[in-house]
């Protein structure tokens, strides 16, 4: 039984990568965290508990709006002068 719910989280949060919005992905990886919190507490496993709720945390306060009610900007959004996207974060990384 308490193995179901640890292999629901896993399908949870792996799916989150087949969304198409960041706040989309963020809050379905809070919620599987969730998820993998219930599991922790069944299987009295501290370490996954903190680990968890750590990253859930972080999960769940990066896909808030902020305070004038827009959403964080997203990789796709950022775009230059010349009407190309900006590059992201990561180096080599192909163009969309």
């Amino acid at each position: 039984m308490y193995e179901g719910i640890g292999w629901v989280a896993t399908a949870v949060f792996a799916s989150s990568y087949f969304c198409k919005e960041p706040v989309t992905l963020r809050r379905l990886q809070a919620g599987a965290a969730l998820l993998w919190i219930g599991y922790g507490v069944l299987i009295k496993a501290p370490p996954v508990i903190v680990a968890i709720v750590v990253v859930g945390a972080l999960a769940a306060l990066s896909s808030r709006r902020r305070k004038d009610g827009s959403e964080p900007p997203s990789a796709r959004a950022r775009i230059n002068e010349a009407g190309r996207e900006a590059p992201g974060p990561c180096r080599g990384a192909p163009p969309r």
